[in-house]
């Protein structure tokens, strides 16, 4: 059972997140919110739930600088977190902050190969993936230093390590690098909540490996989506599918080798899950470039595929709640959070363009 090593320590931050994913906006609150009529209106609206994040905005702050400091509150309550995690549980929230790190150093490599000022870049990284040593990427003024930095200053060196040389970052497609350092870091992630000790055997296993696998998939059937018309070959589409989910092996072999929708379609029919998605979407359309992850497909009621699979994404992190004594439940709150943060944004950006019609269509409550 996973309470012979769940300590007490970590028995108090499952409380905090538990009380975290309680204070999450309701039903009520987005209701409020659609009613408002200025971004003034949803920063009172929102004085509750972010009161102490928001008091620094200007009267009328723009979508952008209310999102910002949204994303403040997860990032303060998820650092309030990691710092009170131990044993397993804090190597689980590392784990969770890698994402953030491959988006940011995919940044960092894009503004030096085209010779941007990557002090500027940092701005625009994302908090959750700050590592101590990201300014000393910085320093580097050409793409081999900023590699070489890479695999010395960052926990993101094992993805690197076999699968990305500097002649790699110079030549390929930020997009297959992004998504090939993602699938290391989905299998690397998949083997912990497998392998490690006090969580092997118990819930967190349980949950995350649901969740991993989704997330798998996910991936999988939108880098096939968005590879259709561009210059990716079939055997390199396949070498960033993650070695495990619930469509592998012989869904990601089919997905390897369709040559459009239909055949995305036939790949995802043994798993119903994936099947109603795209038979939601009417398998119309495609595009995209590599990794944007939208899939391209839009339903009758105005849903691509990648709202289905946030929905899909929803319903697993509300489910992870309904386990004691996991780890997992941080991984959903964060999920959860997120949303929050796109809900509030997509409000204030319908509100500010005085769209308010569009805003139910993308709102997810939970």
């Amino acid at each position: 059972m996973e309470g012979m090593f769940y300590n007490v320590n970590n028995g108090y931050v499952e409380g905090i997140v538990r009380g975290y994913r309680n204070a999450l906006l309701t039903s009520q609150n987005y209701g409020n919110l659609t009613q408002c009529e200025t971004i003034d209106d949803v920063k009172l609206q929102l004085g509750p739930a972010y009161g102490d994040f928001l008091a620094s905005l200007p009267p009328n702050p723009s979508t952008s600088s209310l999102a910002d400091k949204t994303l403040d509150k997860l990032v303060a309550e998820f650092r309030y977190i990691q710092a009170n995690a131990t044993g397993s549980l804090a190597k689980f929230m590392d784990y969770l902050t890698y994402a953030y790190m491959i988006d940011n150093v995919a940044l960092l490599i894009t503004g030096t190969l085209h010779e941007r000022d990557t002090r500027e870049l940092l701005e625009r990284c994302h908090p959750l993936g700050w590592f101590e040593t990201m300014p000393v990427l910085c320093v580097a003024t050409n793409i081999e230093e900023l590699y070489n930095s890479v695999l010395i200053e960052t926990p993101l060196a094992p993805y690197f390590k076999g699968s990305l040389s500097h002649q790699d970052l110079d030549e390929m497609n930020i997009e297959i690098i992004r998504n090939t350092l993602y699938k290391n870091y989905l299998e690397d992630f998949h083997r912990f909540v497998n392998e490690e000790p006090g969580i092997k055997g118990t819930p967190t296993q349980q949950v995350m490996t649901e969740a991993l696998e989704f997330e798998a998939d996910r991936r999988s059937i939108n880098i096939t989506l968005n590879s259709f018309g561009t210059e990716l070959s079939k055997a390199d589409r396949r070498k960033l599918y993650p070695n495990f989910g619930r469509l592998h092996p012989e869904g990601t072999l089919m997905l390897s080798r369709a040559e459009d929708s239909e055949g995305v379609r036939i790949a995802v029919d043994g798993v119903s899950d994936y099947r109603d998605m795209m038979d939601q979407t009417g398998m119309g359309g495609g595009g995209g470039g590599i990794g944007n992850q939208s899939g391209g497909i839009g339903g009758d009621e105005g849903k691509s595929l990648e709202d289905l699979f946030h929905e899909k994404e929803m319903m697993l992190s509300k489910l992870a709640f309904t386990f004691q004594f996991t780890h997992a439940i941080v991984y959903a709150w964060v999920k959860l959070r997120e949303q929050e943060v796109r809900n509030i944004t997509w409000i204030a950006e319908c509100i500010a363009q005085n769209q308010k019609d569009r805003i139910g269509n993308y709102i997810s409550v939970f």
